[in-house]
């Protein structure tokens, strides 16, 4: 029975460390390339196949659809119906799949300490969002209670800021106090490279509705960890 085990789960997880510690079984789950961008990409809900594809420029639809089948596989995603009207198929995370964003936020503050990082490469909606609960400074937030929208091309989002923490969801803005129209990465650049808003909006690729001082204030509250000495 045991030998039978042993066999089905290789089956599902593909190629094994045969290592018995809890992070190499970790790579055994989802080290495959791609893996982990696909779960990160579902970490502020469902998406369609469609979606994920326009989100992660870079993959095959064939790739695309081993790694979401291995996901599923392993119990780390799930795929549904939307009820009618959409009546499409959505791929979301399991609860024990959206456990998993704290290790994107320790590896996302480890990684943008190499001073190879390319902060001006493709960065999707939700990688920027991911990037603010990873980075949020709560000493700065901390006296916020306000809501931020985000209108980044056909997608929608506000933010909470509350006791020092940020809160995302998908849905429309009304309740902001001030909302940016712009695309991830030059939403990034005022955030992360310092790039001021009225240089952005004076190239017409951002604007700023409602309370201006809270959008001045809202881009200092996510400084980056210093980059490592070589």
């Amino acid at each position: 029975m045991k030998l039978e085990k042993t066999t089905k789960e290789t089956g599902i997880l593909g190629r094994t460390y045969d290592d018995a510690c809890g992070a190499a079984h970790a790579l055994d789950l989802v080290g495959e390339r791609w893996a982990l961008l696909v779960m990160r990409e579902l970490m502020l809900g469902p998406k369609r196949f469609s979606d994920l594809r326009a989100d992660l420029p870079g993959i095959s639809a064939n790739v695309l659809t081993q790694r979401l089948e291995g996901l599923e596989a392993v119990g780390v995603l799930v795929k549904r119906k939307l009820p009618p009207p959409a009546s499409t198929q959505v791929y979301e995370l399991t609860p024990w799949g959206y456990e998993s964003e704290p290790i994107f936020q320790a590896l996302g503050r480890w990684a943008t300490r190499s001073p190879l990082h390319d902060p001006t490469l493709p960065f999707s909606a939700v990688s920027l969002f991911l990037s603010f609960r990873t980075m949020i400074d709560a000493e700065r937030a901390r006296d916020l209670d306000t809501r931020v929208g985000f209108r980044l091309g056909n997608e929608i989002f506000l933010a909470r800021l509350l006791g020092g923490g940020i809160h995302i969801r998908r849905g429309p803005v009304e309740g902001a106090q001030v909302t940016f129209t712009t695309t991830p990465p030059v939403m990034a650049a005022a955030v992360y490279g310092g790039v001021p808003l009225t240089e952005l909006e004076a190239q017409g690729t951002l604007a700023i509705k409602g309370d201006r001082a809270l959008a001045e204030r809202f881009v200092t509250l996510f400084p980056l960890p210093p980059k490592i000495e070589r």
